[in-house]
């Protein structure tokens, strides 16, 4: 199967996929993405710490999982910053089109998003096509999984460059 260069999954549940048992701020659980037979995608599934324990065969072998703590959304009155609100819409953006030449792009964002502390890489799972690294949203429970392209060093500021030239149409 080929993989495509990066994936959006659908944000966090606000229950258990077993029990249906709703989760509260502060408890503690698992998340975990699995081959999708229907899509040659992957689904992302959110298990109680019990469920997980006791999940049943169909559950034992995701491609990747990490534990997580739940915290509940809570709507912001104020309004984000530009270039924040713009760097996650470039990635959205580019993760949709999911065009080979944004590879780059889509990883330096997803570094920028990290350091922001908007992102959080919770895994990463070697492939013959390479290094996935697994994001999730720290506020919103969105996954992310950004192909690693392994930039030169020599490239690294032309990348920098082509992403200036994306979030603000110029170069800073």
């Amino acid at each position: 199967m080929a993989l495509p260069e990066s994936w959006s999954f659908k944000s966090r549940a606000h229950q258990c996929s077993i029990t249906e048992k709703k989760f509260e701020d502060g408890n503690t659980f698992y998340t975990a993405i699995y081959p999708d037979p229907e899509s040659s995608g992957y689904l992302r599934k959110d298990f109680s710490l019990e469920a997980w324990n006791y999940k049943s065969d169909e559950f034992k072998s995701p491609f990747s999982f990490w534990k997580s703590t739940y915290e509940v959304v809570i709507a912001e009155a104020k309004p984000e910053v530009v270039a924040k609100d713009s760097a996650e819409g470039l990635l959205s953006r580019l993760i949709e089109e999911d065009q080979e030449h944004t590879e780059n792009a889509r990883y330096i964002l997803a570094i920028m998003l990290e350091r922001q502390k908007l992102l959080k890489e919770t895994d990463k799972q070697m492939t013959p096509n390479g290094t996935l690294r697994i994001y999730e949203h720290k506020k919103l429970g969105e996954i992310y999984i950004i192909k690693d392209p392994n930039i030169p060093l020599d490239q690294v500021e032309s990348v920098q460059k082509e992403v200036s030239e994306l979030l603000y149409g110029r170069d800073l």
